[in-house]
C-alpha cells in the first residue's frame, strides 16, 4: 500500500477538510436548487453534467489536498507532480463548467469586484499562474514552500485562485463575460501549453535530484509535519527517510513526475482544444447555412 499503512486514518483523510469539502458540496446543491427556486426561477437550472463536473472536482481537491495523495505527495515526486495536475490543470475547468452561470453572475455582480478587473486581462493571467507554478517548482522555492505550512497554505491557495482566472479566459462559464474569440482560445491554449514546458523540462532533464524533501530525510521530515499529528522527528526512528516508501530511484521518481505533469497538461489542453475547434467549426458552419438576409430579388 505505497507504505499507507503505516499512518493513522486521520493522517490519511483529514477528516477536518473532509467535512470542508462537504459543506461546498451542500452549498453547492442549495444554491442551484433552493436558491434559485426563491431567487432567480427564471434562470436554467444545472443539468446533470454540470451537477457530475463539480462533484467530481470536489472529489479530486479533496483527495489532492486532504486525502491520501496529499500524504503520497510528500512520500515520492510522482504523487506530488499528480496532485499539482490535479489541483490546477484538471479542477478548474471542471468548476467553471460545473458552476450554472446564474451563480457566477450573482457572485460577481457586486462592484467591488471592477478594482480587480484588470488582473482579468487573458495576458496578465496567462502570465501570472505560468510564472507562479515555474517558480515554485525552483529547488529553493519548492522545498522552502514545501517546509513553511503558513507560506505553503498561502502559496497553494495564490496558485488556485490563478490558475481558475488562467482557465476563465478560456473555459468562461459566463458568455457575454467571454473576452476571446475562439480563434484566440486556441492560441491562448496553445501558449499556456509553451510557457508550462520549460518548468517540466528542467525537471524531467536534470542530471540529480533537485529537491531535497524527497532526498534528504531532516527536510523530508520537517515537510512531513504538515501532514502527521504531533513531533514528525518521531518518523525518523522508524524509517530512513522519504527512500524508504519510495518505489524508484529518487532522480527516476523526479523524472516520472515531470513525465507525467506534461502528458496531463498535454492531455487537458488537447481537449480543450478539440472542444474550442468543434464549437468554432459548428458555428463557421451555422453562419453559411443561414439564408441570404439580402437576396437579389431583381428580375433580368
Amino acid at each position: 500500500m505505497l507504505g499507507l499503512q503505516y499512518f493513522t486514518f486521520e493522517e490519511l483523510w483529514t477528516p477536518w477538510f473532509l467535512f470542508g469539502m462537504a459543506a461546498i458540496v451542500i452549498l453547492y446543491f442549495y444554491l442551484i436548487g433552493p436558491w434559485r427556486e426563491k431567487h432567480n426561477p427564471q434562470a436554467p437550472a444545472a443539468t446533470g453534467m454540470q451537477k457530475a463536473l463539480f462533484v467530481s472536482a470536489i472529489v479530486l481537491l479533496y483527495l489532492a489536498h486532504g486525502g491520501p495523495l496529499n500524504l503520497l505527495g510528500h512520500l515520492m515526486f510522482t504523487f506530488h507532480m499528480v496532485n499539482m495536475s490535479i489541483s490546477y490543470l484538471i479542477v478548474p475547468p471542471m468548476v467553471l463548467l460545473g458552476v450554472p452561470s446564474f451563480v457566477w453572475r450573482k457572485m460577481f455582480s457586486a462592484g467591488f469586484w471592477k478594482k480587480f478587473s484588470l488582473l482579468m486581462h487573458p495576458i496578465i493571467t496567462i502570465v501570472l499562474f505560468n510564472m507562479l507554478f515555474s517558480i515554485y517548482h525552483v529547488p529553493v522555492v519548492h522545498d522552502y514552500v514545501m517546509t513553511h505550512f503558513t507560506v505553503h497554505r498561502l502559496y497553494y491557495l495564490v496558485l488556485l485562485v490563478t490558475s481558475f482566472m488562467m482557465w476563465w479566459q478560456i473555459a468562461s462559464p459566463v458568455p457575454e463575460w467571454s473576452k476571446l474569440t475562439d480563434l484566440k482560445k486556441m492560441a491562448y491554449v496553445f501558449a499556456n501549453g509553451v510557457l508550462l514546458t520549460p518548468a517540466c523540462a528542467l525537471i524531467i532533464f536534470a542530471n540529480e535530484s533537485m529537491y531535497a524533501i524527497y532526498s534528504d530525510p531532516n527536510v523530508w521530515v520537517t515537510a512531513m509535519g504538515y501532514c502527521v499529528s504531533g513531533d514528525p522527528s518521531r518518523l525518523l526512528e522508524s524509517f530512513s527517510g522519504p527512500q524508504f516508501f519510495n518505489l524508484m530511484d529518487v532522480k527516476e521518481d523526479q523524472q516520472t513526475g515531470g513525465i507525467i505533469m506534461k502528458l496531463v497538461q498535454e492531455l487537458m489542453y488537447g481537449i480543450i482544444l478539440a472542444y474550442i475547434f468543434k464549437q468554432w467549426f459548428k458555428k463557421e458552419h451555422t453562419e453559411d447555412e443561414l439564408p441570404n438576409s439580402n437576396p437579389n430579388t431583381g428580375t433580368a
